[in-house]
């Protein structure tokens, strides 16, 4: 779990030293803009931006009882975060797994990938899709779902 949080923890750490340096310089309103800017993209990166995540297992088995498509993802990576941002409310509607909580999601997404851990991978109908187009994604959402 802690390594989902580096990049974030990096990114805020990196923004506050860059931010002080020009508060001390006698720059605020640049300070400002710089930690806030840092700040906003230390939200992105983190899990904070992805609806909760469940183990694959159970990803896999309520997808089987309501078609929903399965989304194998993993903190920092910038195709999953243009993913979710383009999916928009949407995305809630996707069960989600983060490859770095769970074994099982992370050999999962091994397996429909040649042994990488390449994501987003989005498991439709049993079918892995490797980084599909968020708008075909959007496609497989049924209207009742």
């Amino acid at each position: 779990m802690m390594r989902a949080w580096i990049l974030p923890m990096l990114l805020v750490l990196s923004g506050s030293a860059v931010a002080a340096g020009r508060l001390f310089n006698g720059s605020p309103g640049t300070a400002t803009a710089i930690l806030l800017a840092f700040l906003a993209l230390a939200g992105v990166s983190s899990p904070l931006v992805f609806p909760r995540s469940i183990g694959a297992e159970e990803a896999q088995r309520r997808s089987a009882l309501d078609g929903r498509p399965v989304v194998f993802w993993r903190p920092g990576c910038k195709y999953c975060i243009r993913l979710r941002i383009r999916l928009g409310r949407g995305a809630r509607q996707l069960h989600w797994v983060d490859i770095w909580r769970d074994p099982a999601g992370a050999a999962a997404v091994r397996a429909a990938n040649d042994g990488n851990e390449t994501v987003p991978t989005v498991v439709v109908a049993g079918r892995p899709h490797t980084n599909p187009d968020p708008e075909w994604v959007r496609d497989q959402l049924s209207p009742s779902a």
